[in-house]
């Protein structure tokens, strides 16, 4: 939830983004928007490079059933949406109607209204109302950071194998690796990611996109 890499100095954040696809004129207006209605919220978007990034790999994968926990005002969900394969259907889950209510606006403007399923509940509840078998090929974790260890445990089942499960801000702002760090969402996160790289179902790497990105294949 940044939108910018934050492993980056300014100058190098400004060349990778000149340098990848740009984001279009729906995806630059909801950024816009969003920073306007939300100024103080406007850090969970991701940054352009991680959404092209992510567009990428759903077309990669061929994925035609995507999970997003955390949606906040629907970039993100976009950029999985245009990745999809015909027919492909996201299911987007978070709690806030304020704030999704944008991300619907925004799905509408890009066509992808018909594509996209949003479950206004607890993730938790909404995975844990789902069949336990395998069925997503690609899933995107960036809610709360002290819910992580929970929402992974339910997504791992139901991912196919060789899927993907991407998890944001896995870095929590460099303060991971703070001994003196004492905030719940960093225990949340330093909780996740030692029990994600111990999870034998996966092989897994964090790339330093953003805050941290963690790349999860489902052996």
């Amino acid at each position: 939830m940044t939108r910018r890499s934050e492993q980056l100095s300014e100058e190098l954040q400004d060349y990778v983004v000149a340098h990848s696809a740009a984001p279009d004129a729906v995806l630059s207006q909801l950024a816009a928007e969003t920073v306007a209605r939300f100024p103080a919220a406007a850090g969970m978007q991701i940054g352009p490079d991680q959404g092209t990034f992510m567009t990428m790999l759903t077309q990669l994968t061929d994925a035609r059933r995507a999970l997003e926990i955390g949606t906040f005002t629907g970039y993100s969900a976009i950029c999985i949406a245009r990745g999809l394969a015909s027919g492909g259907k996201l299911t987007c889950c978070d709690v806030s109607e304020e704030w999704t209510s944008v991300a619907r606006k925004y799905w509408e403007l890009a066509g992808l209204a018909d594509r996209i399923d949003l479950q206004l509940r607890p993730a938790v509840e909404t995975l844990r109302a789902m069949p336990a078998s395998e069925q997503f090929d690609i899933a995107f974790i960036d809610a709360d950071k002290t819910g992580y260890v929970s929402y992974w445990d339910e997504v791992v089942p139901r991912i196919r194998p060789g899927g993907v499960i991407l998890v944001d801000n896995t870095l929590s702002h460099g303060r991971v690796v703070d001994p003196d760090v004492s905030d719940e969402n960093v225990a949340g996160i330093q909780a996740f990611n030692d029990h994600a790289v111990a999870d034998d179902r996966v092989v897994l790497v964090l790339l330093p996109i953003g805050d941290g990105l963690t790349m999860a294949r489902k052996k």
